[in-house]
């Protein structure tokens, strides 16, 4: 039997609303086929994407007839035709002859390849067209792999998992990753969060000036786009970079914790106006490139980060699906069905020629409608596209996020900040509940508001993620304080998580109380019924705590020792208004204020309260019912499943964000958020910055 893939599967049929839509993955499997334009100028009017709401300002009487645009750029001392970079994917993460396929596709179609973290396979380390990455586990890094290729890529973080480093989960890592990462076999490959000789810009500068030194190459720097983008970037312009990568949020992975893909980082765009502003007036921008990556799935969107300020636009998840993916998103698992991600020592491979073919026809398709919209727009060279926003337009963007982006052109829209209805994600609990570990998955995110239409205020918000000026911390290897102390510091709280059992069924009620008091936490019960319910705990600490329910700011009664607000539409605005009220009458740390939640999708939204000013979550019990599924075997180990997953995702978000003990360091702290296109009243309101500020 032949196992060797050199042909489309069916796509199958997605049960969910995502990002790679049958029509995107359509329209690049039309290019690889052909090699020639198929849409041009694509739009995506029911999108919240920023991207998809910035459309270009045709003007016909300027159009050029001529399509031999002069598409070609220089990166890294060498003619790039088109200026694109088909993204750093690992020998581990693929399975080889996907890696041989891309870098053989880079050097035809004369474009350049990343290899992603983990060492050189052999039949690619030959290649000229390629960058090496030099990632914090130093995976396969030698003298000899440095000197491949074109230039070296310090990987500091990418836009998947902003703050944490790699993972290769043991599953994947058979004989060949094993010799070419030089680590043992069947074992997870878990990258350090941080680089360990890397805490400053200053460290940056040694690093770059010692790998300039021994490979003679220029060096570049990834990033995830994260909030202090600006400073982040004019520093590593400042430490003789050649340029940046810089990962926008929603950027594919072969595998990262879905609470840490879901919630941080913020998108490519508004990274790449930002960061291209800002070295523009720090006079810091001439010769230093601007690579962007993340949700580039067409020509259009390539087109539009030029003109927003990207020199290089990187192609990752499109490349995959250009080579037959089909979106299972099974990638962290070793089973690729198209024998993409699967194990290196899989029965199934890949047709190396098809993909190759399959590659090149996409990039030269991708070019001939690059050249296509050009002409239409009146410019002939890529000189006077990149940076030229006047070529732009926005649609139902706020004024905040165009002045951000630098867009004239359009009127300021402030939209509903409630989008659609919430649903759990039953996939995401069930797994938390059976597995007891972080929440894994692969591929980019769906989440709000950019996917999944956003059911609250917090879902158009993002945590930060560290990056070289505040570094990260890792949770497998550091400790991470997540200990709470509620009222006046008589009830100590092993997370800032307590579990609401009131009305839940009588065996679901007695296993969350004995997880809880197995990890130190509480749970509550009370009579909604009475005026003036009683707060029972339960746990730890239990007794009777004297908290007042609230529904907002007007009449807090000052002889409890906190409050309870119940979530509601204006959730957000409330929790700002509690904490104004008291931090003006001096008086704030003598309450705790703790929001009361039913919609829960990942333990991010935990965080994101926390940032906002909440000293503590009550989640209900019926959060821990949905992820069961019916399935009401093993209830004690079930819900200490729930409840130390929920804790080491806590810990994962908080090592991401460089912060070693959470409740010190984060509640209250809003820098620590950003806003993707939120409301402008609304964020005022609440006291957050648009993503990319400065």
């Amino acid at each position: 039997m032949d196992n060797t893939i050199s042909k489309f599967i069916e796509l199958p049929v997605q049960k969910r609303v995502d990002f790679w839509s049958p029509q995107k993955i359509g329209h690049i499997r039309k290019l690889s086929g052909s090699g020639i334009a198929s849409e041009i100028f694509v739009e995506n009017n029911e999108s919240l994407r920023i991207l998809d709401n910035i459309v270009f300002r045709e003007n016909k009487s300027h159009a050029i007839p001529n399509m031999d645009m002069q598409t070609d750029t220089m990166l890294a001392g060498m003619k790039l035709s088109v200026p694109v970079y088909l993204g750093d994917m690992s020998y581990g993460a693929l399975s080889g002859n996907p890696n041989i396929a891309i870098a053989k596709a880079a050097e035809i179609t004369e474009t350049m390849a990343g290899t992603g973290e983990g060492g050189l396979y052999g039949s690619v380390s030959g290649s000229k067209r390629i960058f090496v990455q030099w990632a914090s586990a130093r995976f396969g890094v030698s003298a000899g792999s440095l000197n491949q290729g074109a230039s070296i890529v310090i990987k500091i973080g990418q836009g998947a998992k902003p703050g944490i480093g790699g993972h290769l989960p043991g599953s994947k890592v058979t004989h060949n990753i094993s010799l070419a990462r030089k680590i043992p076999e069947n074992m997870d490959a878990i990258s350090p969060a941080p680089h360990h000789d890397i805490y400053s810009i200053e460290d940056l500068t040694q690093r770059i000036e010692a790998l300039k030194i021994l490979s003679d190459k220029p060096v570049f720097v990834k990033v995830a786009a994260t909030n202090y983008i600006p400073y982040i970037v004019t520093g590593i312009a400042r430490s003789g970079a050649a340029g940046v990568i810089i990962d926008g949020h929603g950027a594919g992975t072969g595998a990262a914790p879905v609470a840490v893909r879901d919630n941080m980082g913020i998108p490519v765009e508004l990274a790449v106006a930002s960061a291209d502003s800002i070295l523009k007036k720090e006079n810091l921008r001439k010769n230093f490139t601007i690579i962007a990556a993340g949700r580039v799935s067409n020509s259009t969107d390539a087109m539009k980060l030029y003109a927003l300020g990207a020199d290089v636009v990187s192609l990752g998840t499109s490349i995959l699906i250009a080579m037959g993916c089909i979106m299972v998103k099974k990638c962290n698992l070793g089973y690729c069905p198209v024998a993409l991600t699967n194990r290196t020592d899989s029965s199934k491979s890949l047709d190396i020629d098809f993909a190759v073919n399959r590659v090149v026809n996409f990039i030269n398709g991708f070019r001939s409608e690059m050249a296509e919209m050009m002409g239409k727009l009146g410019i002939n060279s890529m000189k006077e596209l990149t940076g030229n926003r006047d070529l732009l337009e926005a649609r139902n963007l706020s004024g905040e996020t165009m002045e951000l982006l630098g867009i004239r052109y359009g009127n300021p829209v402030d939209l509903d900040p409630i989008q659609g209805n919430f649903e759990y994600d039953i996939k995401y609990l069930n797994s938390l509940i059976n597995k007891g570990e972080p929440v894994m998955s692969s591929m980019g995110s769906n989440a709000p508001p950019e996917v999944d239409k956003p059911a609250r205020i917090i879902d158009w918000l993002r945590l930060d993620g560290a990056q070289v000026t505040r570094p990260s911390i890792d949770p497998y290897r550091e400790n991470i304080n997540l200990d709470f102390y509620l009222s006046g510091g008589d009830l100590v709280i092993s997370m800032p998580v307590i579990i609401n059992v009131n009305g839940a069924d009588k065996n679901v009620m007695e296993a969350l109380e004995w997880a809880s008091l197995f990890i130190g936490s509480v749970t509550i019960d009370y009579n909604p019924e009475m005026d003036n319910p009683e707060i029972n705990f339960h746990g730890t600490h239990s007794g009777k705590h004297r908290y007042s329910f609230i529904a907002s700011g007007e009449n807090l009664d000052r002889n409890a020792g906190g409050f309870i607000l119940e979530e509601d539409r204006y959730t957000e605005l409330k929790i700002t208004e509690i904490n104004d009220i008291l931090g003006k009458e001096g008086i704030r740390e003598n309450y705790d204020l703790i929001l009361e939640v039913s919609r829960f999708r990942n333990s991010g939204d935990i965080i994101k309260y926390l940032a906002l000013g909440c000293d503590s979550v009550i989640l209900s019990s019926k959060i821990f019912e949905s992820g069961l599924e019916n399935n009401y075997s093993n209830l004690n180990e079930k819900a200490l499943n729930f409840l130390m997953g929920i804790r080491k995702e806590l810990a994962l978000l908080s090592g991401a964000m460089g912060i070693s003990n959470l409740q010190y360091s984060i509640v209250g702290n809003k820098e620590l958020l950003r806003s993707v296109n939120l409301d402008s009243n609304i964020g005022k309101a609440i006291n957050i910055q648009e993503g990319g500020s400065r």
